[in-house]
């Protein structure tokens, strides 16, 4: 009896002793895990200070709606095909295309007390910001400026120390410019730098007054092209050049048909104008001309595979002519990633048309104050001062001009959600030219 209690106390003495190495054990891995966790939040605490203040680790630039599309993405396809065409077609422009801010080494200098800065680095003031919209109309003639010399791309801008000529201030050019470098470094910055002739193949060319115009299509284009076709000495005004023949004619060339150094040379000394539109005032506008008023190129191209796909129960007549597009079927087309028939120059993105984060303009225009911008811009130039932007209209001269009360009788016709997707579509638009949302239910 005493024998087999003195073995069981042995065996509970030994069986601590076994059992102390795994106590041990215990103790050391929970130290280990206690230094590192205190060695992570350390190198937690140093990032959050390198990033400043205001800033979210893990987070990234969000990505513009109009990017994150399947036709942009079909459109990222093409420029890749084109980028890797043959060598005579491809060049690397010599110059930055679009100096972009640098946000990153702002964002490091900043300090604990410059929150503001940090936050965000704007250059553009409320009061600009609200000037930018739109210029109030002025009465005046511009005699105070000499034409610009030949300089790199960023150099032929009006400087915001200009005199301001009436109500209308030069510095609102540099304003959009600045807005412009700021949204392409935010939302844009990823894009290849390689300037392919299928990006200059928009641009027209004034090689007298050395002057590049990127078209876009229902804001004005027609008599920009006029005016420059007076300019290089083909019509001895603008009035006189009819609509097929400033389309038609090949009398303006344009910068995809010059050489590489041809295209490299203007790009840098030439001064780049864009004038721009409010983006569903012109895609109201541009269905407006296409499909409503006759025209058997775009009903027969656009207006039959139109109807087929989206029109329920369509008539012969109708497939057979491609006539009678309602705006509702136009918007299903414009949204459908599956399209029956590809995209037109006069709907398009006028970011994808003139590729304004590759393509440093000295000019952004709008077409909402398009007399005295465009003819500032001339005067600017060396255009002769009889030598003005005509504001005719020659198509369809009896239909009232898409305003936004027109526009917005048009979008009245479709759904709050196809608003908002035609919205989405020109998103881009709207952030790089600073145009206010057109319906307040857009979010």
């Amino acid at each position: 009896m005493l024998w087999m209690k003195w073995k069981m106390v042995t065996d509970s003495v030994c069986g601590r002793r076994r059992r102390m190495p795994c106590s041990l054990w215990f103790l050391l891995l929970l130290a280990a895990g206690g230094l590192v966790l205190f060695i992570h939040q350390r190198d937690l605490s140093e990032m959050v200070q390198q990033h400043g203040p205001g800033v979210k680790l893990g987070s990234a630039l969000r990505q513009s709606r109009e990017t994150l599309s399947t036709p942009d993405r079909q459109r990222g396809k093409l420029d890749s095909y084109h980028d890797h065409e043959a060598a005579e077609d491809i060049f690397s422009s010599p110059i930055p295309p679009m100096q972009f801010p640098h946000f990153e080494e702002s964002r490091q200098a900043s300090t604990a007390g410059s929150r503001e800065q940090d936050i965000v680095s704007l250059h553009v003031s409320k009061r600009q910001r609200k000037l930018l919209k739109t210029s109030p109309s002025i009465n005046h003639t511009i005699n105070n400026f000499s034409p610009p010399t030949s300089s790199p791309s960023s150099s032929s801008s009006v400087s915001s120390s200009s005199t301001a000529i009436g109500s209308f201030s030069p510095s609102i050019f540099e304003a959009r410019r600045q807005l412009m470098k700021e949204i392409c470094a935010k939302y844009k910055s990823s894009i290849s730098r390689t300037v392919t002739r299928h990006h200059v193949k928009h641009l027209y060319v004034e090689d007298k007054y050395k002057l590049l115009y990127c078209q876009v299509p229902k804001a004005g284009c027609s008599n920009w092209k006029r005016t420059l076709m007076v300019l290089a000495g083909q019509a001895p005004n603008a009035q006189s050049i009819k609509h097929d023949t400033v389309h038609y004619g090949h009398h303006l060339k344009t910068l995809d048909s010059f050489g590489r150094q041809g295209i490299m040379h203007r790009l840098k000394t030439y001064t780049k104008v864009i004038f721009v539109r409010e983006p569903l005032e012109r895609m109201v506008s541009a269905y407006r001309d296409k499909f409503e008023n006759p025209n058997n190129y775009y009903h027969s191209l656009f207006g039959k595979p139109i109807i087929s796909k989206y029109r329920a129960n369509p008539s012969r007549a109708a497939l057979k002519t491609g006539s009678g597009v309602i705006f509702k079927e136009f918007v299903q087309y414009l949204l459908d990633v599956h399209r029956p028939v590809g995209m037109d120059i006069h709907w398009e993105q006028v970011n994808q048309l003139c590729n304004p984060c590759l393509i440093d303009y000295d000019f952004i225009g709008k077409f909402e104050n398009m007399e005295e911008e465009s003819n500032f811009v001339l005067r600017l130039t060396g255009a002769p001062p009889n030598i003005t932007l005509p504001s005719f209209k020659d198509r369809n001269p009896t239909d009232t001009r898409t305003s936004m009360q027109i526009t917005q009788k048009y979008f009245s016709q479709v759904s709050m959600l196809e608003r908002q997707r035609v919205y989405d579509f020109y998103y881009m638009d709207y952030l790089m030219f600073n145009y206010s949302k057109p319906f307040k239910d857009l979010y």
